[in-house]
């Protein structure tokens, strides 16, 4: 079963958000195996995804509030087939503490061919929840193809080189 893992800082915004948009995409595509996790650079354990992002969800037919903040750890990475992260210091970070696993990681934007990152809207106005939803929603739509692609890529040689 392929792997993917978003990352943002405190993993009670962006990647709460972006992992579910992520699981609805790969299940309207048939990948219903996929798993989809998320987790922050800087999360403290156990805490919900934020009100707002709740709410956003919410008000999409989307339901996160079982969601519980964890804090990205090798295992993460090295069971992961993609790791998605939402800014290049997240990225940068994760190189740099888990060089072997740094072949599976991207920022989310670069699937679109883009550089940028994705604006934590934690502590802001509602929103601002709402507009990092419609960035998520079309960064996903327009990146779906090439995550689908590098997470086959990268699950093929997981499992080829366990077996």
């Amino acid at each position: 079963m392929a792997r993917i893992l978003v990352i943002c800082t405190a993993n009670i915004c962006r990647s709460p958000v972006a992992a579910a948009l992520l699981r609805d995409r790969l299940r309207q595509r048939g990948l219903t195996d996929w798993t989809v996790g998320s987790a922050g650079t800087w999360a403290m354990a156990a805490r919900p995804a934020s009100r707002y992002s709740v709410e956003v969800m919410g008000r999409h037919g989307f339901n996160i509030t079982d969601h519980r903040a964890t804090m990205v750890e090798e295992g993460h990475l090295r069971d992961a087939d993609l790791a998605l992260t939402m800014e290049d210091g997240h990225a940068e970070a994760l190189r740099a503490e888990f060089p072997a696993q740094a072949h599976k990681v991207f920022m989310l934007t670069e699937m679109i061919g883009r550089n940028y990152n994705i604006p934590d809207p934690y502590g802001g106005p509602a929103h601002e929840y709402q507009r990092m939803y419609e960035n998520l929603v079309e960064v996903i739509d327009a990146g779906l193809e090439r995550i689908i692609e590098l997470t086959r890529k990268n699950y093929e040689l997981r499992t080829t080189n366990y077996e």
